[in-house]
């Protein structure tokens, strides 16, 4: 749009010139300068710039053979024999007001013994044909190096070596073969390299810089994506030495704009198409390069130019229209989680389709401009005469707008026509009425259709423009429109690929209710129902939305499922979409399906449904079908019978409202099966019970402690288990430093809990002996206090993270004493647990001493205890006879454990010889023995 570039012939030379400014030459001025490339503009031409075209010169050691400019960025790359020469566009600002557009040769590509014919160039993706090979490279970005060039360098092609048989023979016989030679034609194989494996092409390519060095100048390396080489003969009319590659092009695909940003275009896939004259070829080259779609066309094509919707080919009598798959490409490379149960597209396998074909006397060039093709023709003059017929219209009317224009001073036959191409909209309006004669006939011929209109739309929608379109909101409606469409056809017929109902009816935006009145006849009661039905109903109303049917659409959804899935149909009725279904009619369904498959799910669905009628005698019968631990796991089958999400949040069903009420044993225990079966969350358990016992954010009822409790006898994973853990202690510390009851008996007792689950420990004897003299003022508290206790004389819990909870337990009591003491004992901490008992409770020292100074720790009791009771005695003397006993005791044991004279270097100095002399003697006893 900026530029105009040619290549020209005079005087038997080739001249290179691009034409700036030109518009202003359709405006009526006639002034023009010419100027070679990079030729500095003088201030004082400045004014009359902006009038006037330029012809800028653009000087090339060798002809140029073929152009191409990038269409994101305008750079120019032209072809010559042997190199490809890069120039890059400029926009030189010659004052405030004036910004004039310059070419810099840039970068120079040397690839030898190659003559291409044409090339393609866009976003350092360069792709280039000979007459019978195709290469495309992509210029990568590198950090100057040493050496990089001659990397690039690559030697002889390994695939010239294989034709040629080998290395070279320089022997006299090698002329004679030669001479030979000369009266064949030699094809080489036909070759296709994908990615990596397009190195093996070893096509040498040397990168020459030729732009001027400044600082941020860009050095390239050439990364080879795709080698292909055709041979003569590849045509379906046998040899043929008119093969020849034309049309190659790069297309590409930009993100999806969602929001108007201003010249922002981003770049999501690239596409190239090339041509031989009966086949065609299109590539996606982006993060993966593969053909896509192969063309056949029916007869011999002259030239093509690939659209991101459409292929148009010019043959020597028609122009034809084909159907692409870049859209499909380019959406899986936005979304590579596009094939899901949320969002669909066809398939980039789809089968290609033609959409038209037009007659045209001697068509010679075609290119495109939005929705317009420009077609070029020249007839000769026995083709004037026989004009033909034109073609029935196939899917789309024939050109709504031609225009005609011939130059009776030039060469007579050549006419230009403008073809308006049918808009988007219109042509997917007709794709969609053709769609209907195959709807009840061939069922993948319809799908076949809708999918093409449903590309057709979403290419629209990718293009860039998009967003300043004018049928912006009328493509989105298309869209939405054609997902319904295509859920319709894997709804109604039976398709292997009936899953797609899902996704497609999700993207269409259709309420389930919708969907239904789209299917389901009225008071058609042998309607057969397929698979896709079932799959999108069976997702729907199990996933939490917030659409609730109405009575009537209820009832018709019962009916679908009896007859097509009845299996199901306990599952539906849990759906909070079937709310306002009559439960009588619903139970009617379930007695029916229960007689040919009875399940726990369907007693369970049953009994919730006669809660609802207040039926309480068909309620407990049904709950009496089954054992308490049956009913817990019937539960995971369908946790939508005790919980349900409304606007994100779980609330508790009126049946686990019952259930609390009158069997909170089987909640807790359901509760615990679904979080093991990992259908509930531990927060989202806990929400759940505190809604369920209307308590504050803060508060924890007791039902969830149950909970906790049950859960501890089953939980395996550790990171959850200290969670417990510590939720637990932490409200066992609460209620007892709060002196606050729980406000329902729980369900199990200590006693329970300690045979039932390994994390609460047989009580110790020392804490017990502590609790017996200290204790008076806790009875209230007494389960909260044992079970605390409990927890702490198990190996299972991580003290150190449990000391914070602990901390608001008053020292002063005893429940505080045996707390400090088990956790100075977990930690390691023997001689201050030793202090705090001799300090607090003197008596249950020893009992602490035989329980816990055994193996490695025995030591302590000669070591710590027995020189801390030796001088606590001697500080109260007589007056302190727990003292004394426990000393007496400590003394009997050390006296066992030691050597003579050993046991006798412990004994204080000052002490009272009777009092040790029994303990000497026993010492003694035992070495002679």
């Amino acid at each position: 749009g900026d530029y105009l570039v040619t290549i020209e012939e005079k005087s038997k030379a080739t001249f290179l010139r691009a034409y700036m400014n030109w518009r202003c030459m359709s405006a009526g001025s006639s002034r023009v300068c010419v100027r070679m490339v990079g030729h500095k503009m003088e201030e004082s031409y400045s004014e009359t710039l902006k009038e006037q075209m330029s012809v800028v010169e653009m000087p090339l050691s060798d002809p140029p053979l073929c152009i191409s400019c990038c269409p994101i960025n305008g750079d120019l790359l032209v072809g010559c024999k042997n190199k490809l020469v890069m120039f890059c566009l400029k926009y030189v600002v010659i004052n405030e007001n004036l910004t004039v557009l310059d070419f810099e040769r840039s970068l120079i590509l040397h690839i030898d013994n190659l003559i291409p014919t044409e090339v393609a160039f866009c976003a350092r993706h360069i792709a280039l044909t000979t007459e019978l090979d195709v290469l495309i490279l992509k210029l990568e970005l590198v950090q100057q190096s040493a050496g990089k060039t001659e990397q690039c360098a690559q030697g002889v092609s390994a695939l010239e070596k294989t034709v040629d048989g080998g290395e070279k023979d320089e022997s006299p016989s090698a002329h004679t073969l030669q001479l030979e030679l000369d009266e064949y034609i030699i094809c080489q194989k036909p070759v296709e390299l994908l990615g990596e494996e397009s190195k093996l092409c070893e096509i040498p390519i040397i990168l020459e810089s030729t732009g001027l060095p400044t600082e941020d100048t860009k050095h390239f390396q050439v990364q080879y994506l795709l080698f292909r080489r055709f041979t003569p003969d590849q045509s379906p009319f046998g040899f043929c030495e008119e093969t020849k590659l034309h049309s190659v092009q790069l297309l590409p695909v930009y993100q999806t704009a969602y929001e108007e940003t201003e010249n922002k275009r981003e770049l999501l896939s690239l596409f190239c198409f090339f041509s031989l004259p009966h086949v065609g070829y299109l590539y996606s080259i982006g993060k993966l390069v593969e053909l896509i779609s192969t063309y056949q066309y029916s007869e011999k094509s002259e030239q093509a130019v690939l659209t991101p919707q459409f292929l148009h080919v010019i043959t020597s009598e028609s122009l034809q229209c084909f159907t692409v798959r870049c859209s499909a490409a380019a959406a899986r490379d936005e979304d590579p989680y596009i094939d899901t149960t949320v969002k669909a597209c066809p398939p980039v396998t789809l089968d290609v389709c033609t959409l038209r074909m037009q007659l045209f006397i001697g068509p010679k060039a075609i290119c495109h401009f939005k929705n317009h093709i420009i077609l070029l023709t020249k007839a000769d003059t026995e083709d004037i005469t026989e004009r033909r017929k034109p073609t029935r219209r196939m899917l789309s009317r024939k050109a709504d707008g031609m225009k005609s224009r011939t130059n009776s001073e030039s060469e007579p036959g050549w006419n230009l026509y403008i073809i308006n191409t049918v808009s988007t909209i219109q042509l997917y309006r007709e794709m969609v009425d053709y769609s209907r004669t195959y709807e009840n006939i061939k069922t993948e011929s319809c799908i076949h259709l809708l999918s093409e209109a449903h590309l057709l739309v979403r290419a629209a929608i990718m293009d860039p423009h998009f967003l300043q379109s004018d049928e912006k909101e009328e493509l989105l409606r298309a869209f939405r429109e054609s997902c319904a469409f295509l859920g319709d056809c894997y709804s109604r017929f039976d398709t292997k690929d009936y899953h797609l109902a899902l996704p497609y009816y999700r993207m269409s935006g259709l309420s389930v209710t919708e969907v239904l009145k789209r299917l389901v006849a009225e008071g058609d009661e042998i309607q057969t129902y397929e698979r896709g039905l079932i799959f999108y109903l069976t997702h729907s109303l199990n996933e939490d939305l917030n659409e609730e049917l109405s009575k009537e659409s209820g009832h018709k959804v019962l009916q679908i499922f009896y007859l097509a899935d009845p299996v199901q149909l306990p599952h539906i009725l849990c759906s909070p979409c079937m709310r306002n279904v009559c439960p009588l009619t619903a139970v009617k369904y379930l007695q029916k399906v229960e007689k040919m498959m009875p399940s726990v799910v369907l007693t369970l669905t049953k009994a919730s449904l006669a809660l609802k009628m207040g039926d309480l005698i068909m309620y407990e019968h049904e709950m009496d079908s089954y054992k308490e631990t049956i009913l817990a796991c019937g539960f995971t089958g369908q946790p939508q019978l005790l919980r349900q999400r409304k606007g994100g949040i779980v609330m508790p069903t009126e049946f686990a409202v019952h259930l609390k009420r009158v069997q909170p044993g089987l909640l807790v225990a359901a509760t615990v099966a679904l979080h093991e079966n990992s259908k509930i969350e531990l927060e989202e358990a806990d929400t759940f019970f505190k809604m369920l016992c209307s308590s504050g954010e803060n508060t924890v009822p007791q039902l969830l402690v149950d909970f906790w409790e049950a859960l501890l006898v089953v939980c395996s994973q550790e990171e959850i288990l200290q969670k417990l853990l510590l939720r637990v202690i932490s409200q066992y510390v609460w209620r007892i430093s709060k002196k606050q009851l729980p406000e329902t008996k729980p369900l199990k007792t200590t006693e329970d809990l300690i045979n039932s689950c390994n994390h609460f420990g047989l009580i110790f004897p020392w804490v017990t002996s502590i609790m017996s003299v200290e204790c008076s003022s806790d009875k209230d508290c007494h389960e909260d206090i044992s079970r605390l206790q409990s927890l702490l004389c198990s190996q299972s819990i991580n003290v150190a993270s449990a000391l914070p909870v602990l901390e608001p337990l008053p020292e002063a009591d005893g429940v505080g004493l045996t707390i400090r003491v088990l956790c100075n004992t977990h930690l390691g901490k023997f001689e201050e647990a030793i202090d705090q008992l001799l300090s607090r409770c003197p008596d249950a020292a020893v009992l602490y001493a035989q329980h816990e100074l055994k193996g490695d720790k025995q030591a302590l009791w000669w070591n710590k205890l027995l020189p801390e009771l030796c001088k606590r005695t001697r500080l109260t003397g007589n007056d302190c006879p727990v003292l004394i006993s426990s000393l007496k005791e400590t003394l009997s044991v050390v006296a066992v454990e030691l050597e003579l004279r050993d046991f006798v270097s412990l004994l204080p100095e000052d002490g009272t010889a009777a009092f040790f002399l029994p303990h000497l003697l026993h010492c003694s006893q035992r070495k002679l023995l």
